[in-house]
């Protein structure tokens, strides 16, 4: 059910080790910009320092340095601005792995479900052919059947029972993964609560809410990550200008560390202009790579763009094909049952032979697996429709 659903995406978002990992590039990058903002802000550094001469009293000398760069420039502001964007690009990398982490989750609770199902489906289909070799026994008892006819009943019984095994092997792989997604070591099949049937794929497409596709994480990661590289590129620009900076220092001179700083200290107050004049092509190589680092982040946008793009006509188009698959396979396994009826009763009356009541039974239950798969591809493009829209947890 959905509930049951909700319960593993949030279990998923807490303990996944992936998401884990992107929550702490998300720290650092706050991180970062609590670095940048602090420059911005004024310095303060305090010494103590002692002597003693063998004529003299031992002597203190305490200092406290107060320095602070004004940004005329903006340079500082800039370099905040690009750690705020850089924040914003990897906040937005946070949704888009949450987003495909509980599409994960889904596909693979869904998977889970799928190959049960169709364990049940082959698991009636040899429960028939079962029963068709007892009644392919005493047909021949009664010198009614044929010898091959036993044959070929139990070629295919044990055909079906091979399917069942490699099915179970397909499930116990997907529960595995399942666990993986959780960030469990350990999960079985009885630890999940799984439906009777796969769930039905409830909203048409006209019904879909309507989508900008700038609300992709993806987009707006690409987006925040120009702007970073664009506040970059100001700054790079603006370390060729000259820096001001204010610096006041407090020092004083006394025969104890308490008075060192606190009896008459002797304040000053220096102003200071720099100027960068040779720094061997370093700084002009820097705006050169930041205005690379540019460019490369706006084509990285219009690929990521496009990739959105044919996400979304793929599965829209998907959807189509699905629904019409799914009617053709619908209709031809009313047909088949109708037709497996009819051969039964046939052939319980001599006038068709095993080969073609077991030819039936096997088109009509490969169209029941069938019409499970389309479901199940179904509800995984739902799944990718859902991810290439922009719709998230």
């Amino acid at each position: 059910s959905s509930a049951d659903i909700k319960v593993l995406i949030n279990e998923a978002l807490q303990n996944n080790p992936g998401i884990q990992q992107q929550y702490v590039v998300l720290k650092t990058a706050q991180v970062a910009r609590s670095s940048a903002n602090a420059d911005r802000l004024p310095s303060m550094s305090a010494g103590l320092s002692g002597n003693r001469q063998e004529t003299s009293d031992a002597q203190y000398t305490g200092s406290l340095d107060i320095s602070w760069e004004l940004d005329l420039w903006q340079k500082l502001g800039d370099n905040v601005a690009a750690a705020d964007w850089a924040v914003a690009a990897s906040e937005a990398d946070v949704k888009a792995v949450q987003n495909e982490l509980a599409a994960q989750v889904i596909r693979a609770y869904v998977q889970v479900s799928y190959y049960q199902q169709l364990i049940a489906i082959e698991q009636s289909r040899l429960d028939l052919l079962n029963n068709n070799e007892e009644l392919i026994k005493q047909r021949y008892r009664t010198g009614l059947g044929e010898l091959e006819d036993l044959d070929t009943a139990r070629t295919s019984s044990a055909s079906s029972r091979a399917d069942i095994a490699a099915y179970q092997q397909s499930l116990g792989e997907s529960v595995r993964a399942l666990g993986v997604l959780l960030g469990r070591s350990q999960l079985t099949i009885n630890d999940i609560s799984l439906p009777d049937s796969l769930p039905d794929v409830m909203l048409p497409l006209p019904g879909l809410p309507e989508q900008n596709l700038s609300q992709r994480p993806d987009l707006m990661a690409a987006y925040a990550n120009i702007k970073t590289r664009e506040y970059e590129t100001k700054a790079a620009y603006k370390a060729l200008l000259p820096s001001v900076s204010l610096s006041a220092a407090l020092t004083d001179i006394a025969s104890t560390p308490a008075q060192a700083l606190f009896t008459n200290p002797v304040w000053s107050l220096l102003g200071q202009i720099t100027a960068p004049l040779f720094q061997g092509g370093a700084l002009r190589a820097s705006i050169d790579t930041s205005e690379l680092a540019v460019l490369n982040s706006w084509w990285g946008y219009q690929s990521t763009l496009l990739t959105a793009v044919q996400e979304v006509e793929d599965a829209l188009s998907q959807e189509q094909s699905l629904t019409l698959q799914s009617v053709a396979i619908n209709e031809a396994l009313v047909n088949a049952e109708r037709s497996s009826e009819n051969y039964t009763s046939k052939y319980r009356q001599g006038l068709a032979d095993v080969l073609d009541l077991l030819t039936v039974y096997q088109q009509t239950y490969n169209l029941k697996a069938q019409l499970l798969q389309l479901h199940f591809n179904q509800l995984s493009n739902r799944i990718d429709l859902g991810l290439a829209l922009g719709l998230g947890v």
